[in-house]
C-alpha cells in the first residue's frame, strides 16, 4: 500500500534536534517564569533574585523562538520530523512573552512615576506603612513631589478627591467595605473620632501577575455636612509602575461613588394622620 509505505517512511525519519531543543527551552522557561512568580507572591526570596529569574525565563523563551525558527528551516530542507514540537514551543513562548510585551509598551507610553494621589498638595501619609518601605531598595514613604504631580496631571487629569454628600462615618464604612472586597492586607485602620473626625486606612495591594506590593493610604475627612476621601497608591519598588497605581485609584474612586449612589436613602417616618378638631358643644 502506498499510504502505508508513506507512513512507515515518515515514522522512520529522524526528529530534528533543533525542534527538540526549542521545546525543552520553552518548557524550562515556563517553569522558571512560574517559579519566579511564586517566589515573589509568597515572599520566599527578595525581589531582585526573583526578577533575575523572571528575566532569565524571558531570555530563554526568546532563544527558544530563534531555535524553533531554525528548526523549521531545517525541517523544510531535510524533511525530518519535529514540526509539532516547534508549534508547541512557539505556543509556550508566546504565552510567556505576551504580558511582558504589553508591559513594555506601557513603559514607553506612560510617565516614569510610581506615586499617585488625589491630593498632591497634602497627600495621605504612609504612617504604619513607612516601616515596611524602609527596606533595601524600597521607594521612600515621602510623596514623590512636584515632578510626579505634574506627570500625573498631564496623564490622568480625572484623578481628584472624592466629594460625597454622606457623613464621614458612612464614607469610612464604604471605603472599608471596598478594601475588604479587594482582599487588600490592612495594616492600620482608624475610624473617625472627635474632635477632628478624620479616618484613615492603610493597606497593601498586589499587582495581578507578579504580586508586587503597592501601598495604599486612604484619608476620609468631614467636608461641611458631607465628606471627602483622598487616596494615595504607591509602588514599593521600581521607579515606574506602568500605570498600575493610577488604574487602582481610578477604579476605587468609581466604586466609592457607585456604592454611595446605590445606598438606600434614609426612610422618613410615616406622617401621623391629623385628628379633626373637636366640635364645640
Amino acid at each position: 500500500m502506498p499510504r502505508r509505505r508513506f507512513l512507515t517512511s515518515y515514522q522512520t525519519d529522524p526528529i530534528s534536534g533543533l525542534a527538540s531543543w526549542a521545546r525543552r527551552l520553552a518548557v524550562f522557561a515556563a517553569v522558571a517564569a512560574l517559579g519566579s512568580i511564586i517566589i515573589v507572591r509568597f515572599g520566599f526570596l527578595d525581589v531582585k533574585p526573583a526578577l533575575a529569574t523572571f528575566f532569565g525565563a524571558l531570555a530563554l523563551a526568546v532563544l527558544s523562538i530563534l531555535i524553533g525558527l531554525a528548526a523549521f528551516v531545517a525541517i523544510w530542507r531535510t524533511g525530518s520530523r519535529g514540526m509539532s514540537r516547534i508549534v508547541l514551543a512557539l505556543a509556550i513562548d508566546l504565552v510567556i512573552l505576551a504580558y511582558p510585551a504589553y508591559l513594555g509598551l506601557q513603559y514607553r507610553k506612560l510617565p516614569k512615576i510610581h506615586d499617585i494621589t488625589t491630593d498632591p498638595i497634602d497627600p495621605p501619609r504612609f504612617e504604619s506603612l513607612a516601616r515596611l518601605r524602609a527596606g533595601d531598595g524600597a521607594n521612600s514613604a515621602v510623596y514623590a513631589g512636584l515632578y510626579s504631580a505634574e506627570q500625573q496631571q498631564a496623564t490622568w487629569p480625572d484623578i481628584e478627591p472624592v466629594e460625597l454628600e454622606v457623613p464621614v462615618q458612612r464614607a469610612y464604612e464604604v471605603a472599608v467595605a471596598l478594601v475588604q472586597k479587594r482582599k487588600w492586607l490592612v495594616i492600620d485602620e482608624r475610624p473617625p473620632q472627635p474632635p477632628r473626625r478624620i479616618a484613615r486606612i492603610e493597606a497593601v495591594a498586589r499587582t495581578p501577575i507578579m504580586g508586587f506590593r503597592e501601598d495604599v493610604s486612604i484619608r476620609i475627612a468631614p467636608d461641611g455636612e458631607g465628606s471627602k476621601i483622598d487616596i494615595r497608591s504607591s509602588s514599593r519598588y521600581f521607579e515606574s509602575d506602568l500605570g498600575s497605581n493610577a488604574a487602582r485609584v481610578t477604579k476605587l474612586i468609581e466604586d466609592i461613588n457607585a456604592a454611595v449612589d446605590k445606598a438606600p436613602a434614609a426612610k422618613k417616618p410615616p406622617a401621623t394622620a391629623k385628628q379633626p378638631p373637636a366640635k364645640k358643644k
